[in-house]
């Protein structure tokens, strides 16, 4: 087999895996061929905001476990390959200087064996970075199950590593990846975070900066087992905490292989919840939220309306409207239509004067959802709405609205068995009828 179909087939197996994301990483390496101070990652985000590329491939779709959800398992027929060492060096070079690419994310199945696997991505990386003096971004998978040894010889050459946990429990991971241990999954992430503080705390400045400079991070696939939205968030708080990652993506399910245990062929895949994942984990990590605050075993379900925030706002009503002349961080962050960096800019600003809504509307708060919240200087929302189904109404973005006209499929329905559908279509309309 020649190395274009190999890559046909490998780059079509890499685009389930979601966490292919760049932290910024700069200048380890600088001045050398691929140096991140330059650029960064594909597909993704620089330190400075630039959308970078990225070459994302496999080193093999051949693998040894069954996992159900997986369209690279064993039992599934599908064209398979291997990349060797050589040819994924020789491919990110080659793609490199002919500015397709500004790094690589490589990920892997299974093949023989988790060692086996882990050593020939190892010698991937150090053809890459020692013989042809690549100094540009690499995220490389964590293999479960492989060697300690091994899997910090990968940090030491990956500027980030990805342990993929899969599916958020440990009762999934066993009803559908019977081949893999949840311990197996966890190891190296423990092991990636313990490394990174005992380098720290023991003064090795160098090793602790050559060591995954980038972090760790992990995916987890949604829709595709019965877990519900507040436990997949107690699982991304929980990783959060005791690993120290960078980041948590989650990937709608698209069912691929036909199982008695997954959704059907014809289930589209769960869009919108994972959006409301990825909201609730933003708050988590940028706006002083806790999971237990989003969602709750008596409400353990996204309302798809609304994103979370605007959502805990409308359910704790009585705590508004917000004075931000007098309000701290954390409150202001609270208020929908305040972010971060409006928030601090409010804060400054409130030093030199009182605030009035002109002046909120220069920090960047977007008003159109924050009046119904906050008071200030000329501003008290003298006039708050005492139904929630209106708020819910008003605070729906027409991207939202549309959402919810076209919602059809039985599993959103179910979801939405809260909310007066009609009801809300009607409001949004008079809202939208209103703002013209």
């Amino acid at each position: 087999m020649n190395i274009e179909m190999k890559l046909e087939i490998l780059t079509e197996s890499a685009k389930y895996d979601a966490s292919c994301s760049s932290s910024g990483v700069t200048g380890q390496r600088a001045g050398k061929l691929g140096s991140t101070a330059v650029a960064g990652c594909c597909h993704s985000f620089s330190a400075d905001g630039r959308c970078i590329s990225l070459l994302k491939i496999l080193l093999t779709n051949v693998c040894i476990f069954d996992c159900h959800y997986c369209i690279n398992r064993k039992s599934n027929s599908i064209r398979r390959a291997t990349f060797t060492p050589e040819e994924i060096a020789q491919l990110t070079i080659d793609f490199y200087r002919r500015n397709y690419i500004e790094g690589l994310f490589l990920s892997s199945a299974i093949i023989k064996s988790p060692d086996y696997t882990c050593e020939l991505l190892i010698k991937a990386l150090e053809l890459l970075r020692n013989q042809h003096g690549f100094a540009g971004y690499i995220h490389v998978k964590a293999i479960p199950g492989a060697d300690p040894v091994l899997i910090d010889q990968l940090a030491f050459l990956a500027d980030r590593l990805s342990a993929n946990i899969e599916l958020p429990s440990q009762k999934s991971l066993s009803l559908l990846a019977p081949d893999k241990s949840p311990q197996a999954v966890i190891r190296p992430m423990k092991q990636i975070a313990q490394r990174k503080k005992e380098l720290a705390l023991t003064g090795h400045r160098q090793q602790a900066s050559r060591y995954a400079p980038a972090g760790q991070s992990t995916q987890m696939i949604i829709g595709a087992t019965s877990d519900n939205d507040y436990q997949i968030l107690q699982t991304t708080d929980s990783l959060y905490k005791k690993f120290q990652l960078k980041r948590v993506y989650f990937s709608a399910y698209i069912p691929t292989v036909a199982h008695t245990l997954l959704p059907s062929l014809e289930t589209k895949p769960p869009l919108l919840r994972e959006h409301r994942l990825y909201q609730a984990d933003w708050l988590m990590r940028f706006y002083q939220f806790e999971a237990d605050e989003i969602l709750t075993p008596e409400q353990p379900n996204f309302n798809l309306y609304i994103d979370p925030k605007a959502n805990w706002a409308i359910q704790h009503y009585d705590q508004f409207p917000v004075d931000v002349q007098q309000a701290n961080l954390a409150q202001l962050l609270r208020i929908p239509g305040i972010g971060p960096t409006s928030a601090r800019r409010i804060i400054q600003l409130r030093k030199h004067r009182q605030l009035d809504f002109t002046d909120l509307v220069k920090t960047g708060a977007i008003m159109k959802r924050a009046k119904y919240f906050v008071a200030c200087k000329d501003y008290a929302n003298s006039h708050p709405i005492s139904d929630p189904m209106r708020l819910i109404a008003s605070l729906m973005s027409a991207k939202d609205y549309q959402q919810l006209k076209t919602l059809n499929t039985q599993t959103e329905k179910e979801q939405l068995t809260l909310f007066d559908t009609e009801y809300l279509a009607r409001e949004k309309q008079r809202e939208v009828g209103v703002s013209q």
